[in-house]
């Protein structure tokens, strides 16, 4: 089971109209540990940072499931609360549960289309309670890489 962790990267930021602002971005990384998730994220987000940037925040994000899509169009995150009605089995009452699913959609209709895909071959009969935007920017999942390969560290190279 995936753990993930947001972490919010604060940067100066040139805006489209010149200006220079500070800004923070939220990222969603795959890791085992705090430390793991910011050693991770400064990492994936080196090569397109120039300037002073800094982790101002990292906390635990409660997802159940991603949606990803590789359509270019699909920029946005999107939480979404699903709601799952159980039976109990002692009692003959029905149980609901909840749990936030993470959608990359282009829009918020596209965003419940894509959950619908994704959750074709569910056998839990489930309600989506709400849908809200995040702003998250990317999400990096773990990869783990070929055997012998050799991982980048900040300048040093890292065997694993």
């Amino acid at each position: 089971m995936n753990e993930w962790f947001e972490c919010k990267i604060r940067y100066e930021k040139t805006m489209e109209n010149g200006l220079v602002k500070k800004v923070n971005e939220p990222y969603l990384v795959d890791a085992l540990s705090f430390t793991e998730a910011e050693k991770r994220i400064l990492e994936e987000i080196a090569p397109f940072m120039t300037g002073d940037y800094q982790v101002a925040d990292i906390k635990r994000a409660n997802y159940a499931e991603l949606f990803e899509t590789v359509s270019d169009s699909a920029d946005k995150w999107f939480r979404i609360k699903l709601v799952f009605i159980t039976l109990d089995e002692k009692s003959g009452k029905e149980r609901k549960t909840s749990q936030n699913v993470l959608v990359q959609a282009a829009d918020l209709r596209g965003s419940i289309d894509r959950l619908d895909e994704g959750m074709k071959g569910s056998m839990m009969d489930y309600t989506i309670a709400s849908v809200t935007e995040t702003a998250i920017v990317d999400v990096f999942r773990y990869r783990k890489l070929p055997e012998g390969a050799v991982r980048q560290n900040g300048g040093e190279q890292v065997q694993e």
